[in-house]
C-alpha cells in the first residue's frame, strides 16, 4: 500500500466566518487532491487576524504534510496573508518580479496600479503557483500553498499543481443505502467496523419521499475490500428486515 499523504486547509476571511459569503473552495479541493492521492485531515475557518494566521500556518505546517490556504491575497488592506506568511517562515516579504510584470501589462492610474502591485508581494523565497485566469499568481512556501479566496481563481491555481506534488494511495468511496433507521443496525455496523479497521463506514441518516432512511459509505484504498465490506452491509441490512440498496463507487 502506498504511504498516506496528509493535507490540512486554512479558508481565511471573515466573510466566511460571518456568513456573506458561502465556502464553496474546501469542497473542490477535496476531491482535486484526494484524487492526486492526498487526504485532508484537518480544515479550519480563520479571520484576517495576523496572529491567527501566523499561528495556525506554523501549527500546522509541521503536522500535515501539505497546507494549502484560501484568500487573503488580494490588493486591499485585510489581504494580509502573504505577510503573515513571511512572518511564520521568519523572512522578508518582497515584490515578485514576474507577478509585477503580470499586473503591469494591464495599464491602469498610477493609484491603482500601487494597489494592484500588492498583489505582487510574497515571501522571499517563495515558488510561484501558476494563475490560468491571468492574474496574479499564488505561491508557496516549502509545504504552504497559498491561492486566490475567489472560487474560480482558485480553482484554477489548484489545477496547475497537477503532477506536481506528492502522492499517496487514493482512497475510494463505496455506498449502500436502505430505508431503514441508524439504530437499527448499530450494532451490525458497529461490529462490521471493528473487525475492518482500514476501512472507514460512515452512517449518513435522510428523509425521502416521506420515509427515513440511512446511507452507508464506506471508504478505504483497497477496493476489493470494500465491496466486500458493502456485502457485510447489506447482508446485516436484510438480517433488519429491511431491503438494501447497492449504490456502487461514489
Amino acid at each position: 500500500m502506498s504511504e498516506s499523504v496528509s493535507a490540512c486547509v486554512l479558508i481565511i476571511g471573515n466573510e466566511i466566518l460571518s456568513g456573506r459569503t458561502q465556502d464553496i473552495n474546501l469542497n473542490h479541493i477535496a476531491k482535486t487532491i484526494g484524487a492526486w492521492g492526498i487526504q485532508i485531515q484537518h480544515a479550519r475557518v480563520i479571520p484576517d487576524d495576523a496572529q491567527i494566521i501566523v499561528s495556525s500556518i506554523n501549527e500546522t505546517r509541521h503536522q500535515y504534510d501539505y497546507v494549502f490556504t484560501t484568500g487573503g491575497i488580494g490588493p486591499t488592506h485585510d489581504d494580509i496573508t502573504a505577510e503573515c506568511v513571511a512572518a511564520a517562515f521568519g523572512v522578508k516579504l518582497i515584490e515578485h518580479p514576474d507577478i509585477a510584470v503580470r499586473i503591469k501589462s494591464r495599464p491602469a492610474p498610477d493609484d491603482v496600479m500601487a494597489s494592484r502591485l500588492l498583489m505582487a508581494r510574497v515571501p522571499e523565497g517563495a515558488r510561484l503557483i501558476d494563475n490560468p485566469t491571468g492574474g496574479p499568481q499564488g505561491f508557496a512556501m516549502e509545504n504552504v500553498h497559498v491561492m486566490a479566496g475567489i472560487p474560480r481563481v482558485m480553482q484554477a491555481m489548484l489545477s496547475s499543481l497537477d503532477g506536481e506534488l506528492r502522492g499517496g494511495a487514493v482512497v475510494h468511496s463505496y455506498a449502500v443505502e436502505a430505508f431503514t433507521g441508524e439504530s437499527q443496525i448499530a450494532d451490525a455496523l458497529a461490529r462490521i467496523q471493528n473487525a475492518h479497521k482500514t476501512v472507514d463506514i460512515g452512517s449518513y441518516p435522510f428523509l425521502r419521499e416521506e420515509r427515513y432512511g440511512t446511507m452507508l459509505v464506506i471508504r478505504g484504498v483497497d477496493r476489493d475490500l470494500l465491496q466486500a465490506v458493502a456485502k457485510l452491509i447489506m447482508t446485516a441490512i436484510e438480517a433488519a428486515g429491511e431491503t438494501p440498496y447497492d449504490l456502487g463507487w461514489q
